[in-house]
């Protein structure tokens, strides 16, 4: 049979690509006059795709596959190309080519504070003069648009370098964003591992992060699939892990330096903070109070050979500062805020160090 364009065109008009409900060619899909090589019985199609991530492209390159080979015979030899109108999404080192230092804040349990740690920390970087984001990366439970008074701001699309970027949010000298801009603050988010996932890389892969000197992961309590997709993204700088002094929340924490330390992650522990670490009244700010025990994370960072990094009082302002959207970090005069000025302070220090005397951390290779 002679093989012709129009015969193939044809073709690809019976194919219906779902991301339009029209066909290949009325969506504009069909980038080149098909390649014809007659002596080898060979056809060649150029589609042309919104992006690289589209999830009917595998789909859709076997339809027109068949498509041509049922018009055309089955011994014609079909080759489907692929282009696409956004430039593909980076991967590996040049996910992120401006970013510094990736430190993922991480803890064993809810609720010993983490969120707030992270938060404090890279307002504290800010107000030293670096250039700091911050994600997210808690699917189901997003704090960050409330402890900065952003839950009513939306990002927008930016185009670079031919990419449509989500151009994070931008509060305290901070760039950030999170799922919570996204889904609605009142309904549960029902999504299945792979949906967070997905969700979380186009928070890290298609934002215009720009050129940072610190950017923070604030991670979900425990190990799961977002610490595995965080780990085979990114190259990771190092991680602090966030405790209480209270055994159960360090016994939580030994698992998250674990999971780090691992041998086929081998992510370096930057260091530990203990988070209520005492309570301090209003009215007796001289007096500590040891509600959930004394000193317990600056004894496990011992045992672990890992710097204590900070130590951050139970004080009535930081939840209440947290709550109002108006993190400690901004008032260094409280001591509180001198708390968070001294913890990032710390971190400078030890991620310097640790550039210094070790190689630069390896994306994981873990198996999905």
């Amino acid at each position: 049979m002679a093989l012709y364009p129009k015969m193939i065109m044809d073709a690809l008009a019976t194919v219906t690509y779902a991301g339009t409900k029209k066909n290949l060619v009325e969506s504009g899909m069909v980038a080149d006059q098909p390649a014809i090589d007659s002596e080898n019985n060979k056809v060649t199609v150029v589609l042309e795709f919104p992006r690289d991530t589209d999830p009917f492209l595998k789909s859709t390159v076997k339809a027109a596959e068949a498509a041509v080979k049922y018009h055309c015979g089955k011994d014609v030899e079909v080759v489907i190309q692929t282009e696409f109108k956004s430039k593909p999404r980076p991967t590996g080192d040049q996910l992120l080519p401006g970013v510094k230092n990736i430190i993922a804040v991480s803890s064993g349990k809810g609720g010993v504070g983490k969120s707030t740690v992270s938060a404090n920390l890279a307002i504290a970087l800010a107000r030293l003069g670096y250039r700091v984001g911050l994600l997210d990366c808690d699917i189901f439970g997003p704090s960050m648009p409330k402890m900065f008074h952003v839950e009513d701001e939306r990002p927008y699309a930016v185009e670079v370098d031919g990419r449509q970027l989500i151009n994070p949010i931008e509060a305290y000298g901070v760039k950030m964003l999170s799922i919570g801009f996204f889904v609605s603050p009142d309904t549960a988010t029902l999504w299945r591992g792979g949906m967070a996932t997905s969700a979380l890389k186009q928070l890290i892969a298609d934002a215009d992060w720009g050129e940072l000197d610190y950017f923070i992961l604030d991670t979900p309590p425990g190990t799961s699939d977002i610490h595995l997709t965080l780990l085979q993204t990114l190259a990771i700088t190092g991680a602090i892990i966030v405790s209480t002094p209270q055994q159960v929340a360090l016994a939580d924490a030994r698992k998250g330096i674990d999971m780090y330390r691992n041998e086929k992650v081998n992510v370096p522990i930057l260091g530990l903070v203990e988070n209520m670490a005492w309570f301090t009244p209003a009215e007796l700010p001289e007096n500590k109070y040891y509600i959930f025990g004394k000193e317990g994370c600056k004894q496990l960072a011992a045992e672990m050979q890992v710097p204590l990094l900070a130590q951050i009082p139970l004080v009535q302002s930081i939840c209440e500062s947290g709550d109002a959207g108006e993190p400690s970090a901004m008032n260094s005069d409280s001591a509180s805020g001198l708390a968070f000025i001294n913890l990032a302070q710390a971190v400078v220090t030890v991620v310097n160090k640790r550039n210094r005397e070790l190689p630069k951390t390896k994306i994981v290779g873990l198996k999905k």
